[in-house]
């Protein structure tokens, strides 16, 4: 019976051994409950992003200046125009106050103007419900007539690519830099830690302001702003685990075989970087859907009529102040608020998982 009890010890042995580090940080993740949330969220807001075009009421540009500043759940009756499919913004919607009949293939209907005014059969399209459609706006619309919902779910786009491209730069910046100066140390240490110091001297969103005048307004500056004052604290990170590591015998005997520098930094130093790395770089993550949301509300972000949170939160805090439409400004803030939240908590359940410490 021993030498079966044996053979079933052995199997299990070689089966753990033959799974590696991410299997086991998956393992440890999964334990996290407030990170799976954090992962779902995050999961979700992507899935949004890239279904905006289906899942979205409206096209978030389609003005309906009528309809301005409507509350949520706001009900507007139009009749449709045939439009050229080619011109998107093409205002294909008629607002109405009142249908008044169908005679001789021609709509009578009251105006917001109370005029009556009639138009022809031929140049409108008919649905089930016949000519007049209704049109429902679950969030309300802004200033402009156009739909709350509709822009939320774009902004999540400008918001995640933003939030990740910028911190995909900083990243690259940080891992390099810093990988640099805490492996060769001596001048190239002492140059690259003069300017993390110099940058550190201002203030991340007036560093990020500045360069975006000199850069110009619009989306890829916002990337470039934001991705070249973020690599700081990483490059100070990876530079603190290089030194630290370097040392270890695993890196002398690296050294020993003889293997290159750049062999002994990608393959050996880095992998053991990975934690203190990615928990950085989710907080950079949240920090730059803030960032990017507060150069949009300053009007040096993404420009209009790009649906933006931050844009949409700079249209409707006014509206706050007199006391009217507050989901104009609230709904895009509380977007952000549960992006950067859902960010922070897959970032501290990363490290978690990732922390060759803990237990499997």
């Amino acid at each position: 019976m021993e030498p079966v009890n044996n053979a079933i010890t052995e199997e299990i042995l070689m089966e753990e051994r033959s799974h590696n580090l991410w299997y086991y940080s998956w393992k440890r993740l999964k334990r996290n409950k407030l990170a799976m949330i954090g992962l779902w969220v995050i999961a979700l807001l992507i899935v949004i992003a890239l279904t905006a075009p289906f899942i979205a009421p409206f096209n978030p540009n389609q003005q309906i200046l009528e309809y301005s500043a409507m509350p949520v759940g706001f009900e507007g009756e139009v009749i449709v125009k045939k439009t050229n499919e080619s011109n998107e913004l093409e205002n294909k919607y008629i607002p109405i106050k009142k249908f008044i009949k169908e005679e001789n293939g021609i709509i009578f209907y009251t105006d917001f103007n109370d005029k009556e005014e009639n138009i022809s059969t031929d140049i409108i399209l008919k649905s089930s419900s016949g000519y007049v459609e209704k049109l429902k706006y679950h969030l309300g619309t802004d200033r402009f007539g156009r739909d709350v919902l509709s822009r939320l779910i774009y902004g999540s786009r400008v918001s995640l690519m933003v939030g990740l491209i910028s911190e995909s730069i900083a990243i690259f910046l940080g891992i390099i830099l810093g990988s640099i100066a805490g492996f060769y140390r001596g001048k190239a240490d002492v140059v690259i830690m003069w300017l993390v110091n110099v940058i550190f001297a201002f203030p991340a969103i007036l560093l990020i302001i500045a360069l975006s005048v000199v850069l110009g307004k619009g989306l890829w500056q916002a990337f470039v702003a934001i991705g070249l004052t973020g690599w700081v604290d990483i490059a100070r990170i990876v530079r603190g685990q290089f030194f630290s590591l370097r040392e270890t015998e695993f890196v002398e005997a690296t050294k020993a075989i003889g293997f290159k520098s750049s062999r002994v930094i990608i393959r050996h130093i880095l992998p053991n970087c990975l934690g203190p790395v990615i928990v950085t770089g989710t907080v950079g993550l949240a920090a730059a859907i803030i960032f990017e949301a507060s150069l949009s509300f300053l009007g040096l972000g993404v420009q209009p009529p790009t649906a933006s949170w931050g844009q949409m939160i700079f249209d409707g805090y006014k509206y706050i102040v007199v006391g009217t439409n507050w989901g104009l400004a609230v709904f895009p803030s509380i977007a952000i608020m549960m992006t950067v939240f859902a960010v922070n908590l897959l970032g501290d359940g990363l490290r978690d998982a990732f922390d060759p410490k803990l237990k499997r």
